[in-house]
């Protein structure tokens, strides 16, 4: 995982300064949390195009900006305690204080007027502006589509999980968050785990854990090894050794894996998933951060 900038106890004192922030006037107002959220990080310089802001944009903007601030361009942002509530993120020690009350400013859930001012013009980062577009084509869609009137049922079939083989009902595994707007081929197909390796899909669907056991799930064309139970988070697991390869051997591997991570992390992105690597050994988490540090990458421990 990436570094966080401030630890728990930290951001908890933060948050509680931060919540009572007032918002100025004409405020960003949204049904989606997760467009509010890439609306307002476009108007700032990121020093990774924004990925960290893309795969944290469907949390609140304070758990967002605490997650990202350390990809925050701060040679070009300047932090003003306009409002005077971000005086108890002094409390640590005077070398932390600058970094804290910066972050407290930041992580306001309100946009205030005149606490953050940016230096110089702003290109929107690339991952951003991306996320914008595809909300923008996929309203677009929703709302060119005419409206219908459908009996109430017991249950949405939204909510209804897709009956894998082998399962005798569709309501085996918990439903996950899910939202009226999503373009159908955002939504998860389970299919029957790719290969016989036997060990990886074991991973596959213990680790994470996956919300259908014995299957991959195809999501906006691409073929994920799981979805975690209960959440929107698509993962790709990896049990390789390697550790264990010749360092010509693991510079070939790494790139055919970037090639295929960065793929499917874009894919995932686009369709309001997060995404996430299990690798087995530190070593190849650490290979993999040093040529994407923007990477989400865990080690599971599972082994062949």
């Amino acid at each position: 995982m990436l570094q966080r900038t401030c630890g728990a106890p930290l951001f908890l004192l933060l948050l509680s300064a931060c919540a009572t922030m007032d918002a100025s006037p004409g405020e960003w107002e949204d049904p989606s949390p997760r467009y509010a959220n890439l609306q307002r990080a476009a108007e700032y310089p990121w020093t990774d195009d924004g990925h960290c802001v893309v795969r944290e944009a469907s949390n609140e903007w304070p758990i967002l900006a605490e997650r990202c601030f350390h990809t925050l361009d701060r040679d070009r942002v300047r932090f003003r305690d306009v409002t005077g509530k971000c005086a108890v993120a002094s409390a640590p020690a005077a070398a932390a204080v600058p970094a804290a009350v910066a972050l407290c400013i930041f992580a306001s859930p309100a946009v205030v007027t005149g606490a953050v001012v940016v230096i110089g013009a702003v290109v929107v980062a690339a991952a951003i502006q991306e996320g914008i577009d595809v909300y923008q084509r996929n309203a677009a869609r929703e709302r060119a589509k005419p409206k219908t009137q459908t009996r109430p049922a017991k249950e949405p079939l939204a909510n209804r999980a897709p009956k894998p083989k082998g399962s005798p009902t569709g309501d085996t595994f918990p439903p996950i968050p899910s939202d009226p707007r999503e373009p159908p081929e955002c939504k998860p197909i389970p299919v029957r785990h790719a290969g016989q390796d036997v060990p990886h899909n074991e991973c596959a669907d213990r680790f994470p854990p996956n919300r259908y056991p014995g299957m991959d799930v195809f999501v906006g064309g691409e073929r994920f090894d799981a979805l975690q139970v209960g959440v929107r988070v698509l993962w790709e697991i990896k049990t390789h050794r390697f550790d264990t390869y010749p360092d010509f051997i693991r510079r070939r591997e790494l790139e055919k894996e970037l090639e295929q991570i960065q793929r499917e992390r874009r894919t995932a992105e686009a369709c309001g998933y997060d995404f996430i690597i299990g690798v087995s050994t530190q070593a190849h988490k650490d290979a993999l951060l040093e040529a994407d540090f923007s990477l989400d990458v865990v080690v599971t421990g599972c082994r062949r």
